[in-house]
C-alpha cells in the first residue's frame, strides 16, 4: 500500500529521449517449447511476499521440467526509471511487473509481445475491463497479463457528520451530494476533503478525458467539476494544504479527524483500528462517489518484452503467475483482488462473516466487475503535476476554472507530443 497508495498516480516515464526503438523484433515464438531459463522482475514485493512468489516459481518449475525462473525484485524508488533505462539498453527481463501506464510507452514503441496475437485463448480467463487496461487505446492489442487489482470504499466520520446536522447513515453517493454535504460541514468549521481531485476523479465525475489522440478534460463538464471544488475550497470544505505539490498528508488528516471523508481500501480498516481507535469507533463505510455508476480501478500486470530470448517460457510463466488459483492466494495475503474472471467467485470475496473488513472486501470485489481504470495510460507524472498546479491556481483565484483547465490540457497535450 506504500506503492503510491496502491498504484494511484503512477507515472508513465516519457518515451522521448529514451532511445526506444519501434523496430524491435521477436526472438522466439510463443508456440515454442516451454523450457530453459527466464528472469522475472517484480516491484517491491520482498520481503513480505517472498514465500508466496517462491512458491509460484517452484510450482511452475515442477509443472514444466527443464525450466528455471530467476526472480529479481527491484525497490520502489526509481523503478519506473530503471525499467525505461533497461528498455533503452535492450536488457529488459523476460517477464516484468508493470502497471498499464508503464506498459503503454513500451508497447507503443513496439517492445512488448501482443497477447491478443500470441495467446488468443487467454483473454476469456481475465475480467474484460482488466484486459482492456493493457491495450493501446484505439489501436487494440493487449500488452500485459492483468495481475492484481484494487478499488476501495469511501470512509467517512459519522461523528463529524452528525455534529453538522447530517444524517450519518446517508453519506454522499455522487458529486452533487458531496458538495451539498461539504458546504454544510464547512458551516461547522469542518473540512470534508483532504485532497484536490485527480484525473481519475474527473473520470468519475463523467468528464471525457481523452479523445482523438489528445486530452479533452477541459470540456464543459470538466469546468463544472472544478467550479464545484472552487466553491468547496472557498467555504473551507477543502483544506489549503491539499494545494501543495506532492502533498501526502490527507490520510493523516482523516485519521486525526480533521477531515470528514477519505477514499481508501480494505487495508485501511486495520490501520484505523490500531492507530486511530477513536476514529474507528465512528467510521462509516460507503461506495465510491461517482456520477457514472462505475468505481475507479487500479491494477498491475506482467508483460513479456519482444527482446526475450525465451518468449514461450516467459509467456507460459506470465499466464501461470496470473491464473485464478495463484491470484486468489496472493489476494488473500495482500488485501488486493484477482483480475481473473473466476477468481472473484471464491467465497472469500463473496461471503461476509459479520466483520467490517469482510463487508468492505465483498463490496469491493463486486464493484470491480464493472470498475474502470479512469486514468488514461497516456497520463504521465509530469502531466499530473501540471494539472495539480493549475487546480491550485483555480482554487486560489489566480485563474478561472476554465482558464486553469485550458492551460492544463494544453500542457498535457504538449507533453504528449
Amino acid at each position: 500500500m506504500k506503492r503510491r497508495t496502491f498504484l494511484a498516480g503512477l507515472a508513465a516515464v516519457p518515451v522521448a529521449g529514451c532511445g526506444l526503438s519501434s523496430n524491435t523484433t521477436s526472438n522466439s515464438s510463443a508456440s515454442g517449447q516451454v523450457t530453459g531459463e527466464i528472469t522475472f522482475q517484480t516491484w517491491s514485493l520482498k520481503p513480505k511476499y517472498t514465500d508466496y512468489v517462491n512458491g509460484v516459481v517452484d510450482a511452475f518449475q515442477k509443472q514444466h521440467q527443464g525450466t528455471t525462473v530467476k526472480w529479481v525484485d527491484q525497490p520502489a524508488d526509481g523503478y519506473l526509471a530503471k525499467v525505461m533505462a533497461d528498455a533503452s539498453a535492450g536488457s529488459l527481463p523476460d517477464v516484468i511487473n508493470v502497471p498499464p501506464d508503464l506498459s503503454f510507452p513500451l508497447a507503443k514503441a513496439g517492445q512488448l509481445v501482443d497477447l491478443d496475437q500470441e495467446l488468443k485463448d487467454a483473454k476469456p480467463e481475465y475480467l474484460e475491463n482488466a484486459w482492456q487496461a493493457f491495450e493501446i487505446p484505439g489501436k487494440g492489442g493487449c500488452y500485459g497479463f492483468p495481475w492484481y487489482l484494487n478499488t476501495g470504499p469511501v470512509f467517512y466520520n459519522k461523528a463529524l457528520f452528525q455534529q453538522a446536522g447530517l444524517d450519518p447513515n446517508k453519506p454522499p453517493a455522487n458529486f452533487k451530494e458531496l458538495e451539498q454535504q461539504a458546504l454544510q460541514l464547512a458551516q461547522k468549521k469542518v473540512a470534508m476533503l483532504g485532497q484536490t481531485p485527480t484525473i481519475a476523479d474527473f473520470g468519475l465525475y463523467g468528464v471525457k478525458l481523452f479523445d482523438n489522440d489528445k486530452f479533452t478534460f477541459n470540456e464543459a463538464k470538466g469546468v463544472e467539476f472544478v467550479e464545484s471544488y472552487k466553491r468547496m475550497y472557498d467555504a473551507g470544505a477543502l483544506i489549503p494544504e491539499a494545494l501543495t505539490q506532492n502533498y501526502t498528508g490527507s490520510g493523516a488528516k482523516f485519521m486525526a479527524q480533521q477531515t470528514a471523508l477519505s477514499p481508501g481500501s480494505a487495508y485501511d480498516l486495520g490501520k484505523f483500528k490500531t492507530d486511530a481507535p477513536s476514529l474507528y469507533a465512528n467510521i462509516g463505510i460507503t461506495k465510491p462517489i461517482t456520477n457514472t455508476g462505475s468505481a475507479n480501478m487500479f491494477l498491475h500486470g506482467v508483460s513479456v518484452p519482444k527482446s526475450s530470448k525465451n518468449q514461450a517460457t516467459a509467456l507460459a510463466f506470465g499466464r501461470f503467475l496470473t491464473n485464478a488459483e495463484n491470484q486468489v492466494k496472493f489476494a488473500k495475503l495482500a488485501s488486493i483482488f484477482p483480475s481473473t474472471s473466476k477468481g472473484g467467485d471464491d467465497p472469500y470475496f463473496t461471503t461476509e462473516d459479520g466483520s467490517d473488513e469482510a463487508r468492505v472486501r465483498v463490496a469491493a470485489a463486486k464493484q470491480l466487475k464493472t470498475a474502470v481504470n479512469y486514468t488514461p495510460v497516456q497520463f504521465s507524472d509530469q502531466m499530473r503535476e501540471a494539472l495539480l498546479q493549475q487546480l491550485a491556481d483555480a482554487m486560489l483565484g489566480k485563474k478561472s476554472p476554465k482558464q486553469a483547465l485550458d492551460d492544463a490540457v494544453n500542457e498535457c497535450n504538449r507533453l504528449l507530443k
